[in-house]
């Protein structure tokens, strides 16, 4: 009898098989990548003070609901979805700082288990878990889980319309699994209407599956352009703030493009370890390349090309949706690189080795305003000198015309029960629907004799009238002098007491 060998099944059925692998490996597919971004983004979680941003956030969730839609009108639309989450969120669990950054905690997290998925679907098991775990090791990672913004909701949407795309194409016929994939498309317009770029990569895998299946074509316009129909009202809202939010974002040039990827990912070495490792990517499928690659790299493209005319949109912030296809490209560049876990998790040793001093940078205590502000100011410090020596019948001046937002920042991290009265303020921001104050025209009816009034300016000018609005100074000078003063990072505390 002569012995015969089984055939091996083709590529393809290994891979569907492993799709249709048993429920109970999903536990740890899912688990180790949450795990692990859980455990990296929550270390020092309160490390950072809150950020420019951050105050905005805070000022607008606690809010009431009415107030924020009438805000929205004026300013500010295109974060509106999240400020109504977060004020539902602050409403329940307080605005503590961890409080206000766990949402985004565990949006990065879910995010790396959702990226698991996707890898396990497009390269198989080992690509999938690796891939979450080069995504909790990137520092952007961290930076943004940390933040009370969106980002980190809108990475973990763009990865779940990602994945919900694929289960599109295993049931096309599925009205669900289309609604399903829509409405999260939706949800991620509302959370950030450029990351509906994505969409281009979804467009490639979808032109190579119709190729088959020639009802996509139909099916993905209409599920599209529904999407569009219910973000337009948004879109055109946004549109007409555009000019007054994002003026100071510098039209990019050439080598701005070529620089994206190292400040998306905030690290040079994890730029160069994830493009070194997506280069050895492999898969029998060329329409999964198709799709990590084109998500990996167009969204910054088309965001540089619409940022050439009178209003740039080209923030590193607003395409860090993209930092899961290079996790998914690199991860399974790693898997067709080590044939076993031991050396793949040698080199993932490497990696968090080389991560470790841009790691450490994001969670410095000034660096969630390091982008944008050149001088970064030290709330906390403040607030805690102001709390050590304050008085019953205190008062407070803040230098608002060249520090915008010293005043949130200030009175974030004083106790809540400690109350000074504005001097200067006529209207704050939440009862104008904006986001800036009006302060009073007339600075000279606008102080009650106070005893004493502190004075928080930018800079660490000697003189501390010198840095605040020369209107407010003058009155200042003529019924105050300075007490004592201290000056910390970015900023001037000064006491002022009334001349007898």
């Amino acid at each position: 009898m002569v012995a015969t060998t089984p055939l091996s099944p083709p590529r393809e059925e290994i891979r569907n098989a492993e799709a249709a692998a048993p429920r109970r490996h999903r536990p740890q597919q899912l688990l180790w990548p949450f795990a692990l971004t859980f455990a990296v983004t929550s270390y020092g979680l309160t490390a950072p003070l809150l950020g420019r941003d951050e105050l905005i956030t805070w000022e607008v969730v606690t809010r009431d609901a009415g107030h924020i839609l009438a805000t929205l009108h004026n300013v500010d639309a295109v974060h509106g979805t999240y400020y109504l989450l977060m004020h539902l969120w602050v409403s329940l669990f307080g605005d503590s700082v961890i409080s206000m950054r766990l949402p985004s905690v565990l949006a990065a997290s879910g995010a790396a288990a959702v990226l698991s998925l996707i890898g396990k679907r497009l390269f198989g098991s080992r690509a999938g878990i690796l891939a979450g775990i080069l995504f909790a090791f990137v520092p952007a990672v961290s930076r943004y889980a940390q933040e009370v913004r969106s980002y980190a909701l809108v990475i973990l949407l763009a990865a779940l319309a990602t994945l919900l795309l694929l289960r599109v194409l295993d049931r096309p016929r599925s009205p669900w699994r289309w609604a399903a994939y829509a409405l999260t498309l939706l949800g991620l317009g509302l959370l950030h209407v450029i990351a509906l770029s994505v969409v281009a990569a979804h467009a490639c895998m979808l032109a190579a599956h119709a190729r088959r299946d020639r009802s996509l074509w139909w099916k993905s316009a209409l599920a599209l352009l529904a999407v569009a129909v219910c973000l337009a009202p948004l879109v055109l809202l946004s549109r007409s703030q555009v000019n007054t939010q994002l003026w100071w974002i510098q039209v990019p040039d050439g080598w701005a493009l070529l620089a994206i990827w190292q400040d998306i990912l905030a690290s040079g070495a994890c730029a160069g370890a994830l493009i070194g490792f997506a280069v050895l990517a492999r898969s029998p499928r060329r329409s999964a390349l198709l799709l990590c690659g084109v998500w990996a790299i167009l969204p910054p493209v088309l965001v540089w090309l619409a940022s050439q005319g009178d209003v740039s949109y080209f923030r590193p912030a607003y395409l860090l949706f993209t930092i899961p296809a290079w996790a998914l490209l690199a991860g399974a560049g790693l898997s067709a690189a080590c044939q076993s876990w031991k050396a793949a998790t040698a080199l993932l040793a490497v990696l968090a080795v080389l991560n470790l001093f841009d790691q450490r940078q994001v969670r410095q205590p000034y660096d969630h305003d390091a982008p944008i502000m050149q001088t970064p100011l030290d709330y906390r410090s403040a607030a805690d000198l102001i709390r050590k020596h304050y008085r019953p019948g205190d008062a407070a001046v803040y230098d608002r015309e060249h520090s915008w937002k010293i005043d949130a920042g200030v009175k974030y991290y004083l106790p809540r029960g400690l109350k000074m009265r504005d001097v200067f303020l006529q209207s704050a921001p939440s009862e104008i629907n904006q986001l800036t104050a009006v302060d009073c025209s007339v600075p000279d009816q606008c102080l009650k004799g106070e005893q004493r009034i502190w004075l928080l300016s930018h800079g660490a000018d000697p003189d501390p009238f010198n840095a605040i609005n020369q209107g407010q100074a003058s009155v200042l000078r003529n019924r105050y002098k300075p007490s004592w003063s201290q000056s910390l990072a970015g900023m001037t505390v000064t006491l002022l007491v009334r001349n007898d």
